[in-house]
C-alpha cells in the first residue's frame, strides 16, 4: 500500500519536545503526526481498504451517528519503537501484534489489516516523528493503532465504513518513578470477561468495564485489580490491563491458560520464552486464589509479577481482598522477574542479542 504524506505545518518546537521528553510520563503527549487509512464496502461487501496517509495530528471529524460512538465497535493494539545506541529504531514483535489485531478485528465483526501494511504503516509514524523517540533507559515510544467503525447509521451491523489509524506518544515508566513491587487488590464483585466474550479481544469495552473496578483498586491504595473467573473456581484470570505469573519455590513459572477470556499478551509469551531458555519449567495452567492463598500459606509462593507492553514487567508484592492480604515474600538473591525483564529490555533496545527474531527495524 503506498503512503501519501501531508507533514504538520505546525510541529511542536524543539524546545517544547524537549520538555516532554525529559519527563513524558505515559500517554500525556503525544507525536505530530498520525497514520490513517479507510476501509469501505458497498452493500454487497465490494471495495476495500484505501487512501493510506500520513497527516498532521488533530481531532477526528466525525458524525455523531458513527457506530463506534453507539456500538463500540473498535479495536486497538500497543507496542513500542526504542531508540538503539546507534540511532536507528527499532520495535518488538511487531507480526505478532498484527497477527493479535486481527484476531480481535475478526471477534469485533471489523476488516482484516494485511500484516506488510501494518507494519508499514508503523514505519510511516516513525519515519515522521523520529525525533520523538526517546532516548534515556526504560523510555521508548508507545505506538497505539486503532480501529473504528465510523458509518452514521442506528441499525445493528458491522460497519460499512472503517478508519484505521496509528497515534504515537513518548513513554517512560508506566507505575512513574523508581521501579517497585505494587499492591494489587482481588475484585470479587466485577468479571473482566465471560466465556464466548470478548475477552481475548483488544477492544475498549474490556477495559471500560474493568475501570469500576479500578476505581475500587484505588479506593483501597492498589495500582491495578486482578479478575477472577468465578465459572471455574475462581481461577485467575488477569490484571485490568495485564498477565500475571507465579513463580514458585521450585522454580516452576507458572501462568493462567489462554482460555478465551484472557488477552494473549505478546509479552506474555515473550517471558514463556526467555523462561524456557533459562531452563525453567512453565506451566502455562488453572491457578486458583485457593491455589495463591495455600501457596502463601506453606510458603511454597516464591515471587508474583505481572507483564505488559506498557510496563514491560513489574512485580507483585501484595494482593489486598476484602478478607486477607497476601504478601510476596521478598527473593533470596535475583528475583526470576528481574532476570527476564533485563534480558528483554535489552533486547529490545538492542544491549542484547535478539536471538529469535523478534526486532524490525522501523527507521
Amino acid at each position: 500500500m503506498e503512503f501519501s504524506q501531508q507533514f504538520s505545518t505546525s510541529p511542536k518546537s524543539e524546545a517544547d519536545r524537549a520538555a516532554i521528553l525529559a519527563d513524558p510520563g505515559f500517554g500525556d503527549y503525544f507525536t505530530d503526526h498520525t497514520v490513517v487509512i479507510d476501509w469501505t464496502v458497498d452493500a454487497a461487501g465490494e471495495g476495500g481498504w484505501h487512501d493510506a496517509r500520513v497527516e498532521p495530528y488533530g481531532p477526528i471529524m466525525m458524525d455523531p451517528a458513527a457506530a463506534v460512538l453507539h456500538y463500540g465497535q473498535e479495536i486497538f493494539e500497543g507496542l513500542k519503537a526504542y531508540r538503539h545506541a546507534d540511532g536507528s529504531v527499532w520495535t518488538f514483535r511487531a507480526e505478532a501484534n498484527a497477527a493479535r489485531f486481527n484476531k480481535s478485528a475478526v471477534r469485533l465483526a471489523l476488516p482484516e489489516l494485511p500484516e506488510e501494511d501494518f507494519i508499514e504503516s508503523l514505519r510511516q509514524i516513525v519515519a515522521a516523528d523520529r525525533a520523538w523517540v526517546p532516548s534515556e533507559d526504560g523510555e521508548a515510544l508507545y505506538l497505539r493503532p486503532f480501529m473504528i467503525a465510523t458509518e452514521a447509521f442506528l441499525g445493528v451491523r458491522p460497519s460499512r465504513e472503517v478508519s484505521y489509524r496509528v497515534i504515537a506518544s513518548p513513554a517512560g515508566n508506566y507505575f512513574g518513578g523508581e521501579l517497585k513491587p505494587v499492591s494489587i487488590w482481588l475484585s470479587e464483585r466485577y468479571a473482566r470477561a465471560g466465556h464466548g466474550g470478548t475477552g481475548e479481544a483488544k477492544c475498549g469495552g474490556n477495559y471500560a468495564a474493568s475501570l469500576a473496578a479500578q476505581i475500587e483498586a484505588e479506593q483501597h491504595g492498589c495500582k491495578q485489580v486482578l479478575f477472577l473467573d468465578p465459572t471455574n473456581d475462581y481461577a485467575v484470570d488477569e490484571l485490568g490491563g495485564m498477565n500475571v505469573f507465579f513463580v514458585l519455590t521450585d522454580g516452576t513459572l507458572v501462568t493462567p491458560e489462554l482460555n478465551g477470556n484472557i488477552l494473549h499478551g505478546v509479552t506474555r509469551s515473550s517471558v514463556l520464552q526467555l523462561a524456557k531458555d533459562r531452563g525453567l519449567a512453565v506451566e502455562e495452567r488453572k491457578f486458583t486464589i485457593a491455589e495463591w492463598r495455600e501457596r502463601v500459606a506453606d510458603g511454597t509462593l516464591a515471587e508474583v509479577f505481572a507483564c505488559g507492553t506498557a510496563a514491560v514487567i513489574t512485580p507483585i508484592g501484595e494482593l489486598k481482598t476484602a478478607q486477607d492480604t497476601l504478601a510476596t515474600p521478598t527473593a533470596e538473591g535475583e528475583p526470576v522477574w528481574k532476570g527476564i525483564r533485563e534480558q528483554l529490555l535489552g533486547i529490545q533496545t538492542g544491549t542484547v542479542e535478539d536471538t529469535h527474531g523478534w526486532l524490525t527495524r522501523l527507521a
